[in-house]
C-alpha cells in the first residue's frame, strides 16, 4: 500500500483557477441541504452511533449494490452478521470499487470526519474500524456535532403527511442552531396501484386528521390541513418520486368515482390510476404554489425490481433501477396546466435516466415567468447520476439550456450522517469545470465574478430561493 496520501487539499482541481475558485470561494461555504433522508429521531436525541458499521453501512444501498456485485454474501449485507464482520466486508469490496463514486465517496469521508488518510481494504479494515469507533464514542461525534462539524446551516428531510413531526417540534424546542424543517412528501396519497398498502395509508390519514377520508373532496381536505401543519412546523418545501408525470384530462365525478371503487378495493384501470394520480398531483402544487413552496419531482425510477429479493428481505433494500418511460408530454400538460391558472410554484425538476436531461432542462425553461428568478430549475445530478461524470454533464446541460448562476446547488439525498463530503465533491468539480474553461479562455479570467457565482451555487442561491425564514 502506497504511503501517498489520495485525498489531497487540491483532489479533482486540475487547474490554477481551479483552485482558486475552490480554496477562495466554494470552501468556506456553509452547506444547505435541502434534501435528504437523515433521521429526525436521531437529531432530536443527538444519536451517539456505537460504531462505523452503523453509521456508515446500515441502510446505504450504494454500498449495499457494490457488495453483491462483489460476491458477498447478504448474511454480510442485510443479514444477521455482527457490525464488524459487515464492516470487513465493506472493507474487502473497497478496491474494487475503482472508479464507481464509492471509492472517492468513502475516502473523502474518512479523512474529513476521522482524520483518515489510509486507503481501506482489507489489510486496513480493522485499524480503521477501531479507531473511527473509537471517536465516534466521543462527544464531538455525536449527530449534531457531525452537522456542526461539516458546517451544515440547513437539513431539509422527507417526511410522510401523516407524521406528527414530534422530533422536528424538539429540535426547535431545544434551540438547535441549524435549522432541520420537514419536507411534505405525499407520494402515498397518490399510490393506488398498490392496492391494500393504499388503503391502509387512507386509513392512517384517517386517525391523523381525525375524521373519515371516504371519497376524494376528504382526501384534499386532509392533504390541505397536513400540508398547513407542516407549514407552521417551518415547512417550505415539498417532494415528489415518481415513475413519471401525470397529466390526464379528467373530470372530479371521475376521480371521486376511481377514488371511492379503490377504498373498496375494486380494481382500477391503469388510465384510471393515472387520471387520479393527475388530479392528487394537481391539487398538491396548488397547495405549493399558495403557500410559496418549492416543489421538487424526482422521476423516472423503477423501484424493488429484484422480486425474490423483495420478498426475502422487503422494500428498498437497493433493487432500484433507470425507467424507461416517454415523459416529455406529460410533463408539458402538467406543468402548463398550473401555469394556465396561475398555480406554479417553485419547481425542481430531477431525472434518473440521463438520456431524459436535456428534455427536463428545456421542458423546466418554457415555464419561468419573469417573476422569481431561476423558478424552474433543473435539479441536481441524481441517485444512478450521483457521480463526477453525471455532475459534470448536468452541469453543461444546465448551462446550455438554462442559468447555471440561477443553480441552487448540490443535496445529500441521503440517510448517512457521513454524506455531507458529497457536496465537498460537488464544489470541486463544479470549480474544475470553471476553472478549466477560464485558462482555456473560454471564460473571461475574471476570478471576482465568476467566484461570487461558485458561491451563490454552493448555498447563497439556496437561501434565497427556498427563503425560509418568511412566513
Amino acid at each position: 500500500m502506497s504511503d501517498k496520501i489520495f485525498i489531497t487539499e487540491d483532489f479533482l482541481l486540475h487547474s490554477e483557477a481551479a483552485r482558486t475558485l475552490y480554496h477562495d470561494f466554494a470552501k468556506k461555504q456553509p452547506i444547505f441541504d435541502y434534501h435528504c433522508h437523515l433521521s429526525p429521531k436521531d437529531i432530536a436525541e443527538d444519536r451517539q452511533f456505537e460504531n462505523l458499521a452503523q453509521i456508515w453501512i446500515d441502510g446505504d444501498h450504494y454500498k449495499y449494490r457494490a457488495m453483491r456485485a462483489n460476491g458477498v454474501d447478504e448474511k454480510f449485507i442485510t443479514g444477521n452478521a455482527s457490525d464488524y464482520e459487515k464492516f470487513t466486508k465493506w472493507a474487502e469490496t473497497v478496491p474494487y470499487t475503482l472508479r464507481n463514486p464509492l471509492y472517492h465517496w468513502t475516502h473523502l469521508e474518512l479523512k474529513n470526519y476521522f482524520g483518515i488518510t489510509t486507503l481501506l481494504d482489507a489489510d486496513s479494515a480493522e485499524s480503521i474500524y477501531n479507531q473511527g469507533s473509537e471517536l465516534l464514542k466521543k462527544p464531538e461525534y455525536s449527530v449534531k456535532n457531525l452537522l456542526r462539524k461539516m458546517n451544515v446551516k440547513v437539513v431539509g428531510t422527507t417526511d410522510d403527511p401523516t407524521d406528527d413531526l414530534q422530533y422536528h417540534k424538539k429540535i426547535k424546542e431545544d434551540n438547535f442552531e441549524i435549522a432541520v424543517l420537514p419536507s411534505f412528501r405525499p407520494d402515498k396519497a397518490s399510490e393506488m396501484e398498490k392496492g391494500q398498502a393504499f388503503i391502509d395509508w387512507i386509513l392512517k390519514l384517517e386517525k391523523t386528521v381525525g375524521y373519515p377520508v371516504t371519497n376524494f373532496p376528504s382526501l384534499i381536505k386532509a392533504l390541505q390541513e397536513r400540508h398547513d401543519y407542516f407549514h407552521e412546523m417551518g415547512c417550505r418545501i415539498s417532494d415528489h418520486g415518481h415513475s413519471n408525470f401525470y397529466g390526464e384530462e379528467y373530470t372530479s365525478t371521475e376521480v371521486n368515482s376511481i377514488f371511492e371503487k379503490a377504498l373498496k378495493g375494486e380494481a382500477v384501470s391503469v388510465l384510471e390510476i393515472n387520471k387520479y394520480k393527475s388530479a392528487v398531483l394537481f391539487e398538491l402544487a396548488l397547495m405549493n404554489n399558495a403557500k410559496s413552496w418549492a416543489q421538487q419531482f424526482h422521476v423516472g425510477a423503477i423501484r424493488n425490481n429484484n422480486a425474490k429479493m423483495l420478498q426475502d428481505i422487503g422494500p428498498d433494500q437497493g433493487f432500484d433501477s433507470l425507467g424507461d418511460l416517454n415523459m416529455a408530454d406529460n410533463m408539458s400538460k402538467f406543468f402548463g396546466r398550473l401555469s394556465q391558472c396561475n398555480g406554479l410554484a417553485k419547481t425542481i425538476v430531477y431525472n434518473l435516466n440521463p438520456r431524459d436531461s436535456e428534455m427536463f432542462a428545456a421542458m423546466a425553461a418554457n415555464f419561468n415567468d419573469g417573476k422569481i428568478a431561476g423558478k424552474m430549475q433543473y435539479g441536481a445530478a441524481w441517485w444512478f447520476l450521483d457521480q463526477k461524470d453525471g455532475m459534470e454533464k448536468q452541469l453543461n446541460v444546465l448551462s446550455n439550456f438554462g442559468l447555471l448562476s440561477r443553480f441552487v446547488g448540490m443535496v445529500t439525498d441521503s440517510r448517512s450522517f457521513l454524506s455531507f463530503p458529497r457536496h465537498e465533491y460537488f464544489r470541486r468539480i463544479l470549480c474544475n469545470v470553471l476553472g478549466d474553461e477560464m485558462e482555456k479562455g473560454e471564460l473571461p479570467n475574471n476570478t471576482k465574478h465568476i467566484g461570487a457565482m461558485v458561491e451563490a451555487i454552493c448555498y447563497k442561491n439556496a437561501e434565497t430561493y427556498f427563503d425560509i425564514n418568511k412566513q
